[in-house]
This record gives structure tokens, C-alpha cells and sequence, in this order.
């Protein structure tokens, strides 16, 4: 049977992986434990786990999909931005954290500025990250059933594709559901390191073998369009001068530009204010070593990105030299960039390599799930369940709502995904990177807007006024990404808000920072009131 290794390989990971999430269930029965580990876990292990969640099944197939479709390494610049909003995490937020010992990273916007500001940035996270975490959640089983439409049936119709991605979504859920529920966050961080182990061995194969069937080195620097590494930025020709420049770099996705402003605010949002992100941070022992964990793992995303750009360009190569004619197409019948690479997984890898790739692809999506799990049924309890229904008086009660809390969001994720299959099947040309940082772009600016207000000032910002400004914030960045024409024509309601021609349409890493600028400086007109000023200086 000429699939049998790779099914074999599977099953030792699905194996592995199980056995080490129920491994950790007695050291779990804590609320402390379920959701920090007892802040006890080694800093290499936070690494590993925070990798583990940016290293999503997104970026295993959208990054390639980004390479096969520009033939270029205009995404790597996002890095720069991604290291330096680091190093202000580190030094600022962290700190904070810890010195108040949050559970929820949004209880220190309770001691900071009042209750209802805690609720409102709790329930923009529990929003935005079920949606985000959702339309991942889906990207993996674009493998299995591509599987099906490559080896069984190639004729599959939207509707039958649809159920096919359902069936994936509920297996991989559940079985992730089974760990995380007993296991806790020690669970989804020791499964994170093998799963991050396995990743960057599939990605290393998946390059070596790519390398050693297109020409080597030198097919992919032939490859390459220009702008190669660094993108500028070009006019909007339509609006010549400074301002049709600015107009054209804030309507372009990868340029320098982006890196150095857009995508600092886009990490400081994620790694600052997401308590999905955060939480695995809280687990190092302390501070320094939480902040050793984060900042090496923005050292690590460069090769990591650089690997899977590459297997990008070499997909193209591959294609060129070798014509598929049932590679899959968009709507426009050009290959969809989204399904070349797993694809290329199925078709044309040999036994054992193939069953290894695809465990990669499931251990990004086993790792980026639990953790959502985690953290959304952290801050769920935390700072809305246990107020509405009180705390319960045990260690064992609290534990019993998490694990309550882990399933109830496991079945919302599974309808969000399915609802992702869905608008995919029937738009295949969807890109898979821009829909899931787009997400977060349209509210993860107010977000951080309040956390900055609350960290770099003392007497700024109240529960009245943050409200307002996150309010303010969201309704700017979707109208300058053109939400309101996307809503108005799902609707058929027309071409939405009129604008004139001179305002841009933000790309997707501009977003954050023009929410964060609009509700940050809405937020500091407001005065925090006398009795939490004694709280103001945080750090």
C-alpha cells in the first residue's frame, strides 16, 4: 500500500501528541495551574509555544501562497516590525502584568481605569480572536480535501467540498479538545514544542526536496521579481505628488514602510493585548525570562519565513518545469496560490516525506486551536463568567467552568471555521493571509489604544471616554478599509459610504496603527478618576 508510511506517520503523531496533553492533567487541577502552569514554565518551552502559535496553518500554506503568487520576499519585511514591537513588549507590558499578577490581561485595565473597560476589551478579544482562530482553524483541511479531490474524486462539487471540510474541522477539533480540556496550559505548551519540532522538519524536507527537483539555489534566485526583499512603495498615479505617494503605500501590503510602522502596531497588538498570545508569556518564571522567550522568538519567525517564501518561489519554478493540468484554479483559471503547495504535498512527494508534512500541517493547526481554547476560556471565565455567576468556592469548581468553558468554545470555533469553509468553497480565489490578519485589523487597534493610554500615561483615560474611543477607532479603520462597501454589497445595499477619491483603502497591516492613533488620542481627552490614580504608575 503506497500510503502506508504515511499513515503510520500520522498515527505517531496523533499518538504522541495525545499521550502528552493527558500526561499533564494532574498537574492542572489549579486554577493557577490550568491557566498558568503555576508560572513554572521553562523560558526554551515559551519559545517554542509562542512559534507554535504564529507558525499557524496560515502561514504553513498562505506564506507559500504569498511566494508562489509574487515571487519575492517583500513579506519578510514585516519582520523588522515584528522584532521591535518585541522589545516594547518586553520592557512595558510584561512588566505590568506581572507586577499585578493577571490572570486575564485585561483584569489590569480593571485596576487601571474600571470594570466596564476590562468587559469591553475582554469581549472585542473573545470576538475578534473566534473569528480569527475560526478562519485558521479551516486552512489545514484545505490538505484533506484536496486529498479526496485529487484521489478519489476530482469532480467534487462545492456542496460535497463544504461537508468534506466540515468532517476535518470536527475530527482535528475534537481530538485537540481532549488535551487542552484535561491538560490545561501545560498541555498546550509541551504538545506546542513537539509540534514545533515536527513543523520545522517538514518545512526543512519540504525546502530540501523542492531544491533537489527544480535546480537548486540558482532556480530560485532566477525566480525572484523585483522589488526582491525591499518595497518602497509607488505613487498612486492617479493623485500625483506627496500625498498620492502616501496614498500609494498605505494601499500597497509589503513595503518598508509597512514593516517599520504597520506591523510594530499590528505585534504590539498581538503580542501586547492578546490574551491568547500573552497568556503562554505569563507562564515563565518571571519576567526576564518571559521577556527571553519572546524576543528570540522574533528572531526565529526570520528563517522560519525566509524557509517557507522560498518553497513559495520554488513552487512557481516547479510548476513552470513540470505542467500540471489539474493543479487547482481560481475563479479566473489561474492556479489558486492557496492550494499549490498542498498540492504539491499530495502529487509529487514520496511515502513517509509526505506523511511527515502532513503531521506539520496538523501539529500548526493542533497548536494555534488549543491555545485559542485556552485563552478564550480564560478570559471568558475570568471576566465574565465567574461576575455573572459567581465564583465558585473550590480549586476544583473554578477548574470544572474552564473545562466547561474549553468545549463550549471548541463548538463556536468549529462554526466559524465551517462558515469559512463555506465562503471559500464558493470563492476559491481568496487569499488565506490577508483574511487572517485582516480580522484582527479591524478591532485590535482600540484594543491597544486603551492598553497604551494605560500604560504610558498616569492620568489619562476613564471607562466613559475609552469607550467612545474604541468605538471612534473601529468605525475609521473600517471605513478606511473599505468595510463598509464589503458589508453594503453582501447585503445589496449598494456601493456603501460615498468617500472622496484622494482617501486611501488601507491594506490590512495599516489597520491597527490608525485604530490605535484615532483611539489613543480620543481616550487621553478623557481624565482617569481620583480614586485610580494610585494605580496609574503601573511599572
Amino acid at each position: 500500500m503506497p500510503h502506508l508510511l504515511d499513515a503510520l506517520v500520522i498515527l505517531g503523531y496523533f499518538a504522541l501528541i495525545i499521550g502528552i496533553g493527558l500526561s499533564q492533567r494532574s498537574k492542572s487541577g489549579s486554577m493557577e495551574g490550568f491557566t498558568l502552569g503555576d508560572r513554572q514554565i521553562a523560558w526554551w518551552a515559551v519559545l517554542a509555544s509562542i512559534l507554535a502559535a504564529e507558525i499557524s496553518a496560515g502561514t504553513f500554506f498562505g506564506a507559500p501562497g504569498e511566494g508562489y503568487a509574487l515571487r519575492n520576499f517583500t513579506y519578510i519585511q514585516l519582520m523588522a516590525g515584528y522584532l521591535l514591537a518585541r522589545v516594547v513588549v518586553s520592557a512595558v507590558f510584561i512588566p505590568a502584568y506581572y507586577k499585578h499578577n493577571v490572570v486575564s490581561v485585561y483584569e489590569f485595565l480593571e485596576v487601571r481605569f474600571g470594570p466596564k473597560t476590562r468587559r469591553r476589551a475582554s469581549a472585542i478579544f473573545l470576538v475578534t480572536r473566534l473569528l480569527a482562530s475560526g478562519s485558521r482553524l479551516w486552512v489545514p483541511t484545505v490538505l484533506l480535501v484536496l486529498a479526496w479531490k485529487v484521489f478519489i474524486n476530482p469532480q467534487t462539487t462545492p456542496m460535497q467540498e463544504f461537508w468534506l471540510y466540515a468532517a476535518a474541522l470536527v475530527g482535528i477539533t475534537v481530538l485537540t479538545s481532549i488535551y487542552t480540556t484535561l491538560g490545561g496550559i501545560r498541555a498546550v505548551i509541551w504538545t506546542d514544542v513537539i509540534q514545533v519540532v515536527i513543523l520545522f522538519s517538514a518545512l526543512g524536507f519540504g525546502l530540501w526536496h523542492l531544491l533537489g527537483h527544480t535546480g537548486g539555489w540558482a532556480a530560485l534566485q532566477g525566480a525572484i521579481q523585483e522589488p526582491a526583499f525591499v518595497d518602497w512603495g509607488r505613487p498612486d498615479p492617479a493623485h500625483p505628488g506627496a500625498w498620492g505617494w502616501i496614498k500609494g503605500v498605505l494601499e500597497t501590503e509589503y513595503t518598508v514602510w509597512a514593516a517599520f510602522l504597520g506591523s510594530t502596531f499590528v505585534t504590539l497588538a498581538t503580542h501586547g493585548t492578546d490574551q491568547d498570545m500573552v497568556q503562554r508569556m505569563l507562564t515563565a518564571k518571571d519576567k526576564s525570562q518571559s521577556a527571553k522567550a519572546t524576543i528570540l522568538s522574533g528572531l526565529a519567525d526570520i528563517p522560519v519565513n525566509l524557509m517557507v517564501l522560498s518553497i513559495g518561489i520554488l513552487l512557481f519554478v516547479f510548476y513552470q518545469q513540470h505542467p500540471e493540468i489539474l493543479l487547482p484554479k481560481n475563479a479566473v483559471g489561474k492556479p489558486d496560490s492557496s492550494q499549490v503547495f498542498p498540492f504539491f504535498i499530495l502529487t509529487s512527494m514520496p511515502s513517509g516525506l509526505r506523511g511527515l508534512v502532513i503531521a506539520g500541517v496538523l501539529a500548526t493547526a493542533m497548536g494555534s486551536l488549543s491555545t485559542a481554547l485556552n485563552s478564550l476560556a480564560t478570559s471568558y471565565v475570568r471576566d465574565f463568567h465567574f461576575r455573572w455567576f459567581g465564583e465558585p468556592d473550590t480549586e476544583k469548581g473554578k477548574v470544572r467552568v474552564l473545562r466547561l468553558g474549553t468545549v463550549l468554545f471548541a463548538i463556536f470555533l468549529i462554526s466559524v471555521a465551517l462558515g469559512t469553509a463555506w465562503v471559500k468553497a464558493h470563492n476559491p480565489s481568496l487569499r488565506i493571509i490577508p483574511i487572517i490578519l485582516g480580522i484582527f485589523g479591524y478591532t485590535y487597534g482600540s484594543l491597544l489604544g486603551v492598553f497604551m493610554v494605560g500604560l504610558f500615561t498616569k492620568g489619562r483615560g476613564n471607562d466613559l471616554g475609552n469607550g467612545i474611543a474604541m468605538l471612534a477607532g473601529f468605525i475609521v479603520v473600517g471605513y478606511l478599509s473599505g468595510l463598509d462597501k464589503g458589508l453594503a454589497s453582501t447585503l445589496g445595499l449598494g456601493d456603501g459610504f460615498s468617500r472622496p477619491a484622494w482617501v486611501p483603502e488601507i491594506e490590512f497591516p495599516w489597520r491597527i496603527l490608525f485604530g490605535t492613533v484615532v483611539t489613543f488620542s480620543i481616550a487621553m481627552l478623557f481624565r482617569t478618576p481620583e480614586e485610580k490614580l494610585g494605580h496609574a504608575n503601573v511599572r
